[in-house]
């Protein structure tokens, strides 16, 4: 085959806002973009996490407010969001601090991290929306 026929790809050296919807994106640089999305959903969530865990505390009144406010269908999506997020950053906070120690770095080693981190955060998060939904 000659090298006219074969069909190249792309070569991005300094990526323009334009072409990076054609960027293909390796697994594990998908993994580390959402483990920054996660974090930043975490960290701006705080302050209603925290008002949330201050009903649940302060009394007998404010819990049962809250418990009606959390049966409510947007509140429970909220959740289930956080509940990814959480999960999510969680494992991919330890994959992170994995190849700190040089464990993994290798390119079909890294693309299985990726991969591996985003389907074990899906398949938790997906049996805690599975609890918020009450299906169990």
């Amino acid at each position: 085959m000659s090298e006219l026929a074969k069909k190249s790809r792309p070569q991005f050296r300094n990526i323009h806002i334009t072409q990076i919807l054609q960027y293909r994106l390796p697994a594990a640089g998908v993994m580390s973009i959402l483990h920054r999305v996660s974090g930043l959903g975490m960290f701006m969530a705080l302050p209603i996490v925290l008002l949330i865990f201050d009903y649940s505390l302060t009394s007998e009144l404010s819990y049962a407010r809250l418990m009606e406010a959390t049966a409510s269908p947007f509140v429970k999506i909220v959740l289930c969001g956080l509940t990814w997020a959480f999960f999510h950053h969680l494992f991919a906070g330890i994959r992170h601090l994995v190849s700190d120690l040089h464990i993994g770095l290798a390119k079909e080693q890294s693309a299985a991290w990726g991969k591996g981190v985003m389907v074990v955060a899906l398949l938790l998060s997906f049996v805690a929306w599975l609890k918020i939904f009450g299906v169990f």
